[in-house]
């Protein structure tokens, strides 16, 4: 019997760290089962840039993702494996809603778990958020914790 998988979105927000707890508790009902930290640095491919800027971008990336895996991935997944979990991680560049989607299908995965966060900037309010995107678009079921 193949594991079950979950993926877990984290933003560094105590919303991520209670959607991290939600998928632990539901990883040892379930036994065998994979969560899959992921942190997406949100980021557009549609910006226009000069070769020296994207030169720069490109390290500016490396950075990021340096970043995400030292102060959010890394800890969350030291704790869970620590506790006896089968964990992966990812950090990814792109839009949260289909990077996350995107690795729900590649995995195979039963669910996606995020955080519920409270404050919404103008942006979110007019063309929707990480969650509203997600939960348009998802092939799996989304689950928010508040």
């Amino acid at each position: 019997m193949e594991p079950t998988y979950l993926v877990v979105g984290l933003d560094g927000s105590p919303a991520g760290e209670r959607a991290l707890d939600f998928a632990r508790e539901r990883a040892r009902a379930l036994r065998d089962c994979v969560i899959v930290v992921c942190y997406v640095v949100e980021w557009s491919p549609w910006t226009f840039q000069t070769a020296e800027e994207n030169e720069r971008r490109h390290g500016r990336r490396e950075e990021e993702t340096r970043i995400a895996h030292e102060r959010i991935v890394d800890p969350a997944v030291q704790r869970l494996r620590g506790e006896g979990l089968t964990v992966e991680d990812r950090v990814a560049h792109g839009d949260a809603a289909e990077v996350l989607n995107r690795l729900a299908r590649e995995s195979g995965a039963a669910q996606i778990i995020i955080g519920r966060v409270g404050a919404q900037n103008m942006v979110e309010r007019v063309f929707g958020g990480v969650s509203g995107r997600l939960i348009a678009s998802a092939t799996v079921p989304v689950t928010i914790v508040p």
